[in-house]
């Protein structure tokens, strides 16, 4: 008699099973089983990751808020020069998350290595070619953005080692950029989290001299910044060292591979140019508000630091689709990797577009926790609420351009940014601001009509499904 054995049904992890595993860090193929526990896994420390990099946004300008407007203003000018290197992070940071994603798709954990260690070679490289000039020009950059002799002469310190130090922001977004495009988000989160925890301890004690700190006043803000993340790029140096299950970066590889490296820069030069289109546009936004004085500058910061705390959330989902059709193309799975960005797509514009209500409904109260000041109160509640109701549009258009950086193909969203930014929000913004009854107000709605733009675009370009074809 034969007897029969029936093997007993793989029972799927429950929800909060699925949260610890994301937090530790989760060893699941990506290109396979679940597509909604794949974004979970990802998405959960992606998320967190950014959400403390958002508050830390908020703490920072309410500390320096409470030195005066010329101290905020001073944040908001350097920050929107500060753009400029974010680009160049955001644009080497998505094409190496891209070629990782796409060799740990392909099973090849030695291409993987290998591009990890152009991409760190690339990443000293524009820290030393940005880096240096910034900090000697850091005055005439202040002037050019519109600033009075009374910012720039208390300011220049922190526009120096903000701007000056922008290499450690280019290698820390670098570097986690590798760890997510290998799926190991828990430890890019784990890293983001040490950076920014010692910000945040440092902030108060380096502006107000708490204890046997000195008072530096804002520039302390800015020393502050440079320690918290410097420390952390220190961090992460040394787990990529240590190697995870994922990537492990051996002697053999750290070496200059010539062929992968100009294909990294061939990705990464769109990339940048990608970034810069979009971030540049703030810089046009800010030249355009600095026109109305210190107060509807400090609004301005003001206002879009709580922007950035919601949005930087969403951004770690739109970087979890990134991962997920960077994987699944390099594992043959196109249309797991479509599945992935309209599912990633719907769950960011639930949260950023109730986040958005939110804001629209208490903006006064928000606001009134970073000032007191009338005038700048004002143009802070006007520009959380205008920029809260393109918060969907936003959600599900940040989503389908990462989409096309996870697959490679970072020309596309380079077209896409140049004509939503420049060609629909800059001269938006001018007309409505100089000709219209708006005037600053005219600025913040420019940014709303070209995010609209910019997320139907977007939706016509990904149905035609061309990026799925994209070789890196």
């Amino acid at each position: 008699m034969q007897l029969q054995t029936t093997s007993k049904p793989e029972i799927s992890p429950s929800l909060w099973q699925s949260i610890k595993e994301s937090l530790r860090g989760s060893h699941q193929d990506y290109t396979t089983g679940s597509l909604n526990r794949s974004i979970l896994l990802l998405a959960i420390p992606m998320v967190l990751e950014m959400v403390l990099e958002s508050l830390f946004a908020v703490v920072d300008v309410f500390w320096v808020s409470r030195l005066g407007a010329d101290a905020t203003a001073t944040v908001g000018l350097t920050e929107s020069v500060l753009t400029l290197v974010f680009a160049v992070g955001m644009g080497l940071g998505m094409s190496t998350t891209a070629m990782v994603a796409r060799r740990i798709g392909e099973k090849d954990a030695d291409g993987a290595a290998i591009s990890a260690v152009q991409a760190m070679i690339l990443g000293f490289i524009a820290s030393l070619v940005l880096g240096v000039p910034l900090y000697f020009f850091a005055p005439h950059l202040l002037g050019l953005m519109g600033a009075s002799p009374a910012i720039i002469a208390s300011g220049v310190n922190y526009t120096r080692i903000v701007l000056g130090g922008s290499g450690i922001v280019l290698m820390l977004f670098l570097n986690n950029a590798i760890f997510r495009g290998a799926g190991d988000a828990a430890i890019a989160m784990r890293l983001l989290w040490v950076s920014n925890i010692l910000n945040l301890i440092l902030d108060p004690c380096l502006i107000f001299g708490l204890g046997s700190f000195p008072r530096m006043g804002v520039t302390g803000a800015a020393l502050a910044t440079f320690t918290g993340r410097g420390i952390g790029v220190l961090y992460q140096f040394y787990r990529l060292g240590k190697g995870t299950e994922r990537l492990q970066i051996l002697s053999r590889h750290m070496r200059l591979q010539g062929a992968v490296l100009w294909r990294l820069v061939r990705v990464s030069l769109s990339g940048i140019l990608q970034f810069l289109i979009s971030q540049a546009s703030w810089i046009g936004l800010v030249r355009i508000v600095s026109i109305f004085g210190a107060p509807a500058l400090a609004g301005y910061t003001i206002g879009i630091r709580i922007v950035i705390f919601a949005i930087l959330p969403s951004w770690g989902l739109s970087n979890a689709a990134a991962t997920l059709v960077g994987q699944n193309l390099g594992a043959g799975h196109p249309d797991r990797a479509r599945n992935a960005v309209w599912r990633t797509g719907l769950w960011n514009m639930v949260f950023l577009g109730s986040v958005g209500i939110v804001f629209i409904v208490f903006a006064p109260f928000i606001i009134g926790l970073f000032t007191s000041d009338p005038a700048v109160a004002a143009v802070a509640v006007n520009s959380l609420r205008i920029f809260s109701c393109g918060n969907i549009a936003y959600a599900y258009g940040m989503v389908l351009l990462q989409a096309f950086n996870g697959a490679g193909d970072t020309v596309t969203p380079t077209y896409i940014n140049l004509f939503g930014f420049w060609i629909v929000e800059i001269p938006l913004a001018w007309w409505l601001a100089m000709h219209t009854r708006m005037h600053v107000n005219g600025v913040f709605v420019s940014v709303v009509v070209a995010q609209s733009v910019i997320v139907l675009i977007s939706l016509v370009l990904f149905r035609q499904g061309r990026w799925a074809t994209r070789r890196i």
